[in-house]
């Protein structure tokens, strides 16, 4: 069983390899394309030709991220269909290769590929992404979505904050920052403004210059609005720089801890958390997508053909893996329109086509 475990496996880890490749190439020139398109338009910010090639290879991990079940199905379609056509899979058959043996033997494969995936996903990719955004921020200007920025919610013991954060610097630090500050009865307590913000070690801001309105309301004679101008001010907060990402980015590059602590932090605030739920559960379940497209592939290996076009049963593998990705995606809007159960959103495509391709597999093994 090693010397077939061995055979199977090496075939299928350099026909995904070679797959992944091809697509990661066509990515690359894409984004070489549209990287040079840029470049006409901000030269004159020093954005030249290196900073382009840096910002495309930065993005290649979250590419390589999302093709990697795609590539797994193609390459492992393209080896089971190679093993029934030339026989191959018939004499590992006859040499005490059984159904539930071959599906242990790719499920093992599948590990491999699972672990990579989360690898890139959870570590490789979100660093990488965060690299090039701040990359091309330095030359092209802030990070910021919409006109109005990203706004965040806070509660505290005797107060309620309402943060907009208008965009994030070429360092990723916060910028034209406001807080509105509530009590516990929504009357208004106090307007903080400043242009910039740091981090510091134990998590608060660091505002620097402060432009800060306290509103005291003691009585009607009494009422009065103070002004202060000071050069720095710091704010004890549990807002971190990944929430601010996540509410000006894509959520789906973050990690999967940092999207959990933002999740816990909306449903704290009393904030819709449904789209990061959901995001959050697909990020947890799309490294397991790899053992789906090995699930997918297995019943390739008991199609009988001698002669024949294996392009055909590749293009078909491929129209499943793309009809997969489709159905995540409707799950995904559908789920968060209809307030569906997160985790059941993102996993129900999986188990979906997990139990097509078992039964499939297993409609072929019976009738033979």
């Amino acid at each position: 069983m090693k010397t077939i475990r061995r055979l199977i496996h090496g075939e299928i880890i350099k026909a995904v390899s070679f797959v992944a490749l091809g697509f990661l190439a066509l990515f690359v020139f894409f984004d070489l394309v549209d990287q040079l398109q840029t470049l006409s338009k901000n030269k004159f910010q020093g954005y030249q030709l290196q900073h382009a090639l840096m910002y495309v290879a930065l993005l290649m991990p979250s590419h390589l991220y999302e093709l990697l079940p795609i590539s797994v199905l193609i390459g492992s379609i393209f080896v089971m269909a190679r093993f029934a056509q030339s026989s191959e899979f018939t004499i590992l058959r006859t040499g005490g290769l059984g159904p539930w043996r071959a599906l242990q033997t790719l499920f093992q494969l599948g590990l491999v590929f699972v672990a990579i995936t989360f690898l890139f996903g959870d570590y490789i990719s979100p660093w990488s992404d965060r690299q090039a955004q701040l990359l091309k921020a330095h030359y092209q200007g802030q990070i910021t979505v919409g006109q109005t920025g990203a706004w965040l919610r806070e509660k505290q013991s005797d107060s309620q904050y309402a943060v907009n954060v208008r965009a994030l610097s070429s360092t990723g630090q916060p910028e034209n920052i406001r807080i509105n500050e509530f009590d516990n009865d929504g009357r208004l307590k106090s307007v903080t403004l400043s242009p910039h913000a740091e981090f510091t070690a134990d998590g608060a801001w660091l505002l620097k210059p402060v432009d800060r309105r306290v509103f005291h309301m003691t009585g009607t004679q009494d009422s009065h609005i103070e002004i202060m101008n000071l050069t720095e001010w710091k704010w004890s907060t549990e807002i971190t720089s990944e929430m601010i990402s996540a509410a000006l980015l894509s959520p789906d590059r973050m990690k999967t801890l940092d999207l959990f602590q933002y999740m816990r932090h909306l449903a704290a605030n009393g904030q819709n958390a449904q789209r990061y739920e959901i995001e959050f559960w697909r990020k947890v379940f799309y490294p397991l997508s790899c053992w789906v497209m090995l699930t997918l592939a297995l019943p390739f290996a008991y199609l009988h053909f001698r002669s024949g076009n294996i392009a055909g049963y590749v293009f078909g593998g491929v129209m499943a893996g793309i009809s997969f990705y489709l159905l995540n995606n409707v799950f995904g809007f559908m789920g968060n329109l209809q307030n569906w159960q997160p985790w059941l959103t993102a996993a129900a495509p999986a188990i979906i086509y997990s139990l097509v391709s078992l039964g499939t597999f297993g409609w072929l093994v019976l009738r033979q």
